[in-house]
């Protein structure tokens, strides 16, 4: 018998239609999952041109060394936070409407017709080729693989991925501080009308207000603890460092094969490098000879040591926009506790409303008690009972009734006078 959802084809006989119909039935009640062919790429070199070529995620996989659960981070259906995190061969960057896969070599991005994402390619474009077109008066200094890298206007070129990761940082910032000023020049002048003039619909503009100021506060949160994270993390910043880890690899590979013809070719490259980095970094001597003779220590050893003096200028460059996303958080405090000081400010005009209401609602309560007074005299005056002041003269229908409204009053007068003086009125 066929299992659920499969048609038997034992014997190669066709097979009955209502088994067809079953696995029809099966086959669309089952959801479908979407499609995971090849996918439209962006793909910007280190020379500044970009194309868009049509990539599966294992080749994507293959080509960047990335595993399957860090490209689900750039997926746009999910709403993944803000995160920015190095591997062997890449860092992924996933900040607002930037999803980008940054290498030694190029900068991967879903292709999308977004307006901030078209923009982020020019401004990436535009820095790559501004610093490929730098001067040419430089002088080398040695990186930690020992490969002169030329110093441009006095300071020393950033790799291309530090070039890619700052202009994703930049685009993310500026977008966040574009909105955080729009939301400015909108708030002050309604909470400032609303505090003149309380309405429902300024009740409702302001609402909204608060409903998008949480939500960007929210956004440049997480930017800023992804930031300061990386900060904090020494050997995450270290991970970063793509364009040498590759000049290491090519330097093994090339010695691997015998073409060192150097006198100390015998010793370990790896070594012969990182003794290098320690004369460059640390300013002493240290022979590489010596090094290999230290073969008990572990390279984990040897890198935490320099890493210290190794990630100085990625550590700047996130401190930089640390500290622009922390004014832009801090813009957003001060906004939210002018918030709060309107809403108090609110709550203390409505509450001496409130105290009006109840003001008056006491002083017509007291008037109605003292009217009501004189209404018993005229009810007293109205039985059926026959008494000497109905055979009066008309002069004493007056008298009493004069004396009945002007003792209402006088009693009124007396009820509101005392309330004032004991500050309840």
């Amino acid at each position: 018998m066929a299992k659920h959802g499969e048609i038997s084809m034992a014997g190669h006989n066709p097979p009955p239609d209502e088994e067809i119909g079953k696995a029809a039935m099966v086959f669309h009640a089952q959801p479908r999952r979407k499609a995971t062919g090849p996918k439209a790429w962006l793909i910007i070199s280190d020379s500044g041109e970009s194309r868009v070529e049509e990539v599966g995620r294992h080749s994507i996989m293959h080509r960047t060394g990335l595993p399957a659960r860090d490209l689900r981070v750039l997926d746009p259906v999910l709403s993944c936070p803000s995160s920015i995190f190095g591997r062997e061969r890449a860092i992924v960057v996933n900040l607002e409407h930037i999803k980008a896969i940054i290498t030694a070599k190029e900068v991967l991005m879903v292709n999308s017709n977004s307006p901030l994402v078209i923009q982020f390619v020019q401004e990436l474009q535009h820095r790559i080729c501004s610093s490929n077109l730098a001067p040419p008066q430089v002088k080398g200094e040695y990186t930690r693989t020992g490969i002169n890298v030329p110093l441009v206007a006095g300071s020393k070129t950033l790799p291309f991925e530090f070039r890619a990761l700052e202009a994703c940082l930049e685009s993310a910032c500026g977008c966040l501080e574009s909105e955080t000023e729009t939301l400015e020049e909108e708030a002050y002048p309604a909470l400032d009308e609303l505090t003149s003039k309380i309405s429902t619909l300024n009740l409702e503009h302001v609402r909204q207000i608060k409903s998008r100021l949480v939500t960007i506060s929210g956004r440049v949160q997480k930017v800023r603890d992804e930031l300061e994270h990386l900060l904090d993390d020494d050997n995450d910043m270290a991970e970063m460092y793509l364009t040498e880890k590759l000049l290491a690899r090519s330097v093994d590979r090339t010695s691997s094969k015998g073409e060192i013809g150097n006198a100390e070719a015998d010793v370990d490259d790896k070594r012969y490098f990182k003794s290098k980095w320690y004369l460059h970094h640390l300013g002493g001597y240290s022979s590489p000879l010596n090094k290999s003779d230290q073969g008990e220590e572990s390279d984990d050893e040897i890198t935490g040591g320099d890493s210290k003096h190794s990630i100085e200028e990625l550590e700047m460059l996130l401190e930089a926009y640390f500290a622009q996303i922390d004014g832009i958080l801090q813009k957003l405090s001060d906004m939210n506790d002018y918030v709060d000081d309107t809403e108090d400010c609110i709550n203390i005009m409505l509450d001496d409303k409130q105290n009006q209401l109840l003001q008056m609602g006491v002083m017509l309560s007291t008037t109605n008690l003292i009217i009501n007074a004189g209404i018993v005299v005229v009810g007293l005056f109205g039985m059926n009972i026959t008494i000497s002041l109905f055979s009066a003269p008309e002069i004493k229908f007056w008298e009493t009734t004069i004396g009945t409204i002007v003792g209402c009053i006088v009693l009124c007068i007396l009820s509101l006078g005392w309330g004032k003086k004991r500050n309840l009125l």
